[in-house]
């Protein structure tokens, strides 16, 4: 079939009835089981299913084969293969029936047709899902794959991603706005407690390297998606911030080299008056009172930040990292701890 046809516009389901295209299949096969075989351990999902690179290279037709291999201790029957990439991605075949059976350590290959679309500049990341289900094998009845490809460059580092001016000098205090109110950390006070333009802080085991911004310059990051590269390998990746308002909490995604990827939650106490502890962060300095748009006050008031952390997988090296999507997380540095 011409890739002409295939990128004429189609309906969501009939896109992928009006084209019959059957999926190839490739058995692997390995000595057949012993009569008696073990029984299956629901517990310990072995099954494995691999989605391999995919070319993202548009517009095209792509062909991604997906591997399932019978890991378990019992014969894999009822197998039955899905494919999906991101939300208006066209895929021939909707699912793929494997006739059959798959002995102990065999494999099926299943061939799924997709239509990338033409690129379009920035940077994104596009998720392919594979889920296997079956009868038999490990005894979890279902298991799934997922592969992750990078669209484009993370951002060089932290700093390119400042966007908010949340440090000021208290005889100019017009340009902050950390909490949307036109309010702002002193430079003065956070001096005081060792906050210092590319000052070293640490915290959890890792050092970190408080802002080097000038008082009234973009000097954090209000968390919106952004990716950033961070190279390092460790236990964990830990943030410095602060929270404005008392539901500043996320989602962080570590990626590796390996294109491998990680998730983790954590959060920020609001600025001032939350718990310290609030979201399981930790209290690392406190600065006396903030600057107003009229000048300094609320002295006698403390106005903090925290640090918090995601675990990493310790055996790889981190790529770049995905902020939550919460502009009331306030990142002003992170990095890898041991």
């Amino acid at each position: 079939m011409s890739v002409s046809r295939w990128l004429r516009p189609l309906g969501p389901l009939r896109a992928v009835r009006a084209v019959a295209v059957a999926a190839s299949l490739a058995l692997v096969t390995a000595p057949a089981a012993s009569a008696a075989e073990p029984p299956a351990d629901p517990a310990a999902a072995r099954t494995e299913v691999t989605v391999p690179p995919v070319d993202l290279d548009g517009p095209a037709i792509t062909t991604v084969t997906v591997r399932v291999k019978n890991a378990g201790p019992q014969r894999m029957r009822s197998l039955k293969v899905t494919f999906a990439g991101p939300v208006g991605w066209a895929v021939q075949p909707s699912v793929t029936a494997v006739s059959g059976s798959l002995g102990v350590g065999d494999s099926a290959r299943a061939e799924f047709r997709i239509r990338v679309p033409e690129k379009r500049p920035g940077f994104a990341l596009r998720t392919f899902t594979a889920t296997a289900t079956y009868s038999g094998g490990d005894g979890a009845g279902a298991a799934t794959g997922t592969r992750t490809e990078v669209v484009g460059s993370p951002l060089p580092d932290l700093a390119a991603a400042y966007d908010n001016v949340g440090v000021t000098g208290e005889s100019d205090t017009a340009p902050g706005d950390y909490d949307g109110d036109g309010n702002s950390f002193s430079a003065q006070k956070l001096a005081a407690v060792g906050l210092t333009p590319g000052a070293t802080v640490r915290a959890l085991g890792a050092e970190l390297a408080w802002p080097d911004a000038e008082p009234g310059t973009p000097g954090n990051v209000s968390s919106a998606g952004q990716a950033i590269t961070l190279n390092g390998q460790g236990s964990r990746l830990v943030f410095l911030g602060s929270g404005v308002g008392s539901a500043a909490t996320g989602t962080a995604t570590v990626h590796y080299t390996d294109g491998s990827s990680s998730r983790g939650q954590f959060g920020f106490p609001n600025w001032s008056f939350d718990p310290a502890d609030l979201h399981g962060a930790t209290l690392v300095a406190s600065a006396d009172g903030r600057n107003r748009p009229d000048g300094y006050g609320n002295a006698g008031i403390a106005y903090r930040i925290f640090a918090h952390s995601v675990p990493l997988d310790a055996s790889k090296q981190v790529a770049f990292v995905v902020l939550p999507s919460n502009g009331n997380v306030h990142v002003f540095a992170m990095a890898v701890a041991p």
